[in-house]
């Protein structure tokens, strides 16, 4: 085969360009459905970073040292999926021909562990963002407290791609400003700057300058005017890894399904087919076969093929590497493979911290903190912080560094008030690899916390939310403050732990129910005001059932009194009064709903015996759910309405939550 001159090279990288945009355009009009215009626009971009500058390996998806690349704009899946198969990796023609259907490998938004090199699922705009600002924080990270002089074995860079609509959400200026803050210089961003939104013209709702925005937070930012100028991009993004004290913002200059004729530059092209007329025309525009589908030239496909050598071989020199660090630095070397496989020490939960009621009455947030500062002792990959929140949630761990730019090896995390940021960060910091992240706020504002513990949930981490001040009994700060829906709304995402721990003990034991979670997100509700520490032989490590008999009562019990957390204690005082008349009641504590679940019908019927109808669930928040433990026999205490501004035991008071409101509603229950 006769050398290629350069206008032959030229021809071969615009017939891959080519190749990106009608498989996308033969993708969606094969499945009705999907978003061609992005993936039409950003095909120069994505062909010049995939080939020519991302270091990768499409034979191991799951190298370590490997670039990261987050397609923000998860709709522009297309894109996505093209580079993937275009480049070696584990997808074939025949998965890009089953786009969006039952079963396939090729969902419409791109899904974290469900298509080879897909880094993090995406698609509620501007998470992917701050989930790539996570991904760089965590190689700065484990670039500083593993690589050596000569042994860089943390040496990549975090790529991502966001478009109008990421950037108009709010978690993307939040992470971009924590991101400049932090001088992440490894993290490279490719802004899709064409002014079209699903409305229409940007105009109508975006106006600001972005590259004066993102140079205020402190990113280096450059300009490529014209989106299809594969030199000038491969120019900007060498720049872009060039600058190494400041992440940068490449603002990208394209068209919207560019090479349609009736689409390019419109919003009719963002989230619909083309067309079947209109896809001839494109192809015929991009010098394609107009009457071939999912045409992919051998040339074309060989040549980017090519990445998967150089990727292979990319990997083999990092082994090398590797080996000769482990040999030099073995100690490091058996700590950095523990940090990457998620590895726990042996004993890491074994006499952890404990309380005894003589040590008072101890808030479950002050014994989360202890709990939390005992196993950042063992496992040296636990890290976080709060939004601004460390003192009241008790989350900074004690004698260790923050992490902050020129100290990445600190594990202590100040997110700011950056809630929504905070928990898409956490993603992108377990998603590295290396990090095992936890991050604090109140429960109230769990709510803005809650698109991204969805989106982690959908994908399996097991991410660690300690959520504090978790009732009415916040008290004083009134209704605002004051969560009474949230710990309904957190049980309604599937696939996340919700854990409500009664005392200091349990907390300590929700913890490692937490850290042993290996595939779910963990909620640690927490209360502000001080409870009782209960005899450990009562608690004794139960929570990991989700709801057990916590006190019972002599022979077959009259009632149910069913309680989590604080309101677990209450539950305690009201069986006392009630055996003094003679009424017989079996305290149920239930501090996981989603850990009782996954018992036995038979162990569920000994804690709730189906044969006592008479139940009476007490918690401070609202009744919703309680309803499939209670029955329609049951009744809930439970606050249905916001809180008020009061001291908090006014507030408790006020709304119910006495031993003499629960001895009446239970003698009301039992009489009828």
């Amino acid at each position: 085969m006769a050398p290629r001159t350069p206008d032959s090279e030229a021809n071969i990288d615009q017939c891959c360009v080519n190749v990106i945009r009608t498989l996308s355009m033969d993708a969606v009009q094969k499945a009705n459905s999907g978003h061609p215009g992005a993936p039409m626009g950003l095909a120069p971009a994505g062909y010049v970073l995939w080939t020519r500058v991302m270091k990768h390996n499409p034979r191991n998806p799951d190298w370590p040292d490997r670039d990261r690349f987050v397609l923000s704009g998860g709709h522009a899946s297309m894109l996505l999926y093209s580079l993937l198969y275009l480049t070696g990796y584990d997808l074939s023609l025949d998965d890009i021909k089953q786009f969006r259907q039952w079963g396939s490998r090729t969902p419409g938004h791109p899904e974290y562990a469900h298509t080879p090199g897909v880094e993090t699922t995406t698609g509620p705009l501007g998470q992917g963002f701050a989930n790539a600002v996570g991904m760089a924080m965590a190689e700065r990270h484990m670039a500083a407290r593993f690589n050596q002089p000569d042994h860089p074995v943390v040496d990549h860079y975090t790529y991502v791609m966001c478009g109008d609509g990421d950037l108009m959400e709010g978690v993307a200026a939040e992470a971009a400003s924590l991101a400049g803050h932090l001088g992440l210089g490894r993290l490279i961003c490719i802004y899709d700057d064409n002014d079209i939104s699903i409305e229409g013209s940007t105009d109508i709702a975006f106006t600001e300058d972005v590259a004066q925005r993102f140079s205020a937070y402190n990113w280096h930012v450059l300009t490529v005017s014209d989106g299809n100028d594969l030199a000038a991009i491969e120019e900007a993004l060498q720049a872009a890894r060039a600058e190494t004290e400041r992440p940068s913002m490449i603002v990208l200059r394209t068209q919207i399904a560019y090479g349609s004729p009736n689409k390019q530059g419109s919003a009719d092209a963002h989230g619909a087919p083309l067309g079947v007329e209109e896809v001839c025309l494109a192809k015929d525009f991009l010098g394609c076969d107009k009457d071939q589908h999912f045409c992919v030239p051998a040339d074309a496909l060989a040549h980017c093929r090519q990445t998967a050598e150089r990727g292979q071989a990319a990997e083999e020199q990092w082994r090398t590497l590797h080996a000769a660090y482990a040999k030099a630095h073995p100690e490091l070397a058996d700590q950095w493979v523990n940090a990457v496989t998620h590895f726990l020490p042996r004993d890491w939960e074994k006499d952890l911290v404990a309380f005894a009621p003589s040590d008072g009455a101890v808030a479950t947030r002050a014994a989360s903190g202890k709990a939390l500062n005992a196993l950042a002792e063992r496992i040296p990959t636990l890290m976080g912080g709060s939004a601004d929140l460390a003192p009241s949630n008790n989350t900074f761990l004690k004698g260790l560094p923050e992490f902050q730019k020129g100290s990445y090896h600190g594990r202590n995390i100040r997110f700011g008030v950056r809630e929504h940021a905070m928990g898409a960060i956490m993603s992108g910091l377990f998603l590295h690899g290396g990090i095992r992240p936890y991050g604090g706020t109140f429960l109230v504002f769990a709510d803005y916390v809650r698109p991204a513990i969805r989106v982690a949930a959908l994908m399996g981490l097991p991410l660690i939310y300690v959520f504090t001040h978790d009732s009415v009994a916040v008290g004083e700060d009134g209704p605002t403050h004051q969560p009474v829906e949230h710990l309904a709304s957190l049980r309604a995402i599937p696939n996340l732990t919700v854990l409500r721990p009664c005392d200091a003990n349990e907390t300590v034991d929700a913890w490692i129910q937490a850290i042993r979670s290996t595939n779910s997100p963990v909620v640690v509700a927490l209360s502000r005001q001080n409870l009782p520490v209960l005899e450990r032989s009562q608690t004794n490590g139960q929570l990991v059932r989700g709801g057990y008999v916590l006190s019972d009562c002599q022979g077959a019990p009259d009632i149910l009194l069913i309680a989590t957390g604080a309101e677990v204690h209450l539950a305690l005082a009201a069986q006392t009064e009630l055996a003094q008349k003679k009424i017989a009641a079996r305290v149920i504590n239930m501090p996981s709903w989603e850990l009782f679940e996954k018992n036995s019908d038979t162990y569920k019927n000994e804690v709730l015996p189906p044969a006592v109808t008479a139940r009476l669930a007490i918690e401070a928040g609202i009744e919703m759910g309680w309803q499939r433990y209670v029955g329609v026999a049951g009744k809930v205490i439970g606050i249905n309405t916001f809180g008020a501004s009061a001291p908090g035991a006014t507030v408790l008071e006020k709304y119910g939550f006495t031993v003499a409101n629960v001895v009446a509603q239970a003698e009301q229950l039992l009489n009828g």
